[in-house]
């Protein structure tokens, strides 16, 4: 389904808004197998990657229909980009997840439900084919996912944060702010008592009856957590002086291109990878090769641009010397920058300090300002 490339990626754009995107609205909640997928976009593994971004994607989406048929699509589109804004805010909410994840992991290690779980060997039929298609298509639907992880919460009694880690694994566009806050709204933690409960009649409805007679804990309550999390300040502002360093771009930014800096003057340009060898969270192999073959699409276009460029470990970033480095976000990349100690000036996205200052409260107050933020960029 995904070819790792931005000529694919700009392929699947486009038919989508060409063909698909009129009936978005009306059919974007149904789930018809992994063989039917026009009714959704399908780009959030690209848009994670930043092989397209946000702009292009609501840009082209506008260029078809109106903001206000739109709505809902553009605002699928930026609620990734909400989520990473809130967890900027919040960035104790990721380090507390991969402590409590590694206390949890080696109690769950030999726990049969647990391994029922991620083996697709529950009595659960309909959670088992989303196990199977989560680690071949490496993608589930959206609205899939909610109903996955109300499933592993609420009926298999599972811990939220196992879940999340599973995820992770094998989503080509998992990344530690959509995933992990995810999880934790379906668990009712995220907002505080209210949780996502799958229902078997929601499943039937919205799969086509693709699914029968199974039985969930239509009735848990949530989940309760004892943590809050006050607002860090940040600061998202870019340094003055960046032009002429070393540019060290990491795995969510792999369009130079298309990017805010495009047209400033870099030394060179070191592309980031970041296998499993510096990973808390041990990614699948067909997860690590995609990304892998995303960084060399990346290496190759700018090498037809005649720019000096180079593939690097991220363990190599220690021998890099007067560099900057697009923002990595909060996660993996981030944790190995912080945990060596290297300090790096961040050139952040436009779209990002535009959009994080919104990211205070829920999404609810956040999509109030989304007609500003596209004006502003759009």
């Amino acid at each position: 389904m995904f070819e790792a490339s931005r000529a694919k990626a700009l392929n699947q754009l486009n038919n989508f808004i060409d063909n698909n995107l009129v009936e978005y609205s009306k059919l974007r909640n149904f789930d018809f197998g992994p063989e039917k997928r026009s009714n959704t976009s399908c780009l959030s593994p690209y848009i994670t990657h930043g092989i397209i971004n946000e702009q292009e994607v609501i840009y082209k989406a506008l260029n078809k229909f109106s903001f206000s048929k739109n709505e809902k699509f553009i605002q699928e589109v930026l609620w990734r980009t909400y989520w990473k804004g809130w967890l900027e805010l919040r960035p104790n909410v990721w380090t507390d997840y991969l402590t409590e994840l590694n206390q949890i992991k080696s109690e769950f290690q030999n726990n049969k439900n647990y391994l029922s779980a991620i083996n697709g060997k529950t009595n659960i039929d309909c959670f088992n084919e989303w196990v199977k298609e989560l680690k071949e298509n490496n993608y589930l639907h959206n609205h899939t996912r909610m109903w996955f992880a109300s499933i592993w919460i609420f009926t298999l009694e599972l811990p939220w944060q196992l879940g999340a880690e599973f995820f992770m694994q094998h989503l080509y566009d998992g990344d530690a702010a959509s995933n992990t806050l995810g999880w934790r709204w379906v668990a009712g933690i995220q907002t505080q008592g209210k949780h996502y409960l799958a229902s078997e009649w929601n499943i039937r409805k919205f799969t086509n009856n693709r699914f029968q007679n199974f039985k969930l804990n239509e009735n848990a309550p949530p989940k309760v957590s004892e943590k809050s999390y006050q607002i860090v300040k940040q600061n998202f502002t870019n340094p003055q002086n960046f032009e002429e360093k070393n540019l060290l771009i990491f795995e969510n930014n792999l369009s130079f291109e298309i990017t805010d800096f495009k047209d400033k003057n870099f030394k060179k340009i070191y592309l980031v990878s970041n296998k499993n060898d510096y990973r808390s969270i041990k990614l699948s192999e067909k997860l690590v090769k995609f990304k892998s073959l995303l960084i060399e699409d990346q290496e190759q276009r700018l090498k037809d641009q005649s720019i000096d460029c180079q593939i690097i470990n991220i363990g190599e970033i220690k021998n890099i010397e007067n560099c900057c480095g697009l923002y990595p976000t909060v996660g993996e990349n981030l944790d190995f920058l912080n945990s060596n100690n290297l300090k790096i000036d961040f050139l952040y996205r436009n779209l990002d300090q535009l959009s994080w200052q919104y990211c205070n409260k829920g999404f609810f107050n956040f999509k109030n300002y989304i007609p500003k933020i596209i004006q502003k960029f759009i």
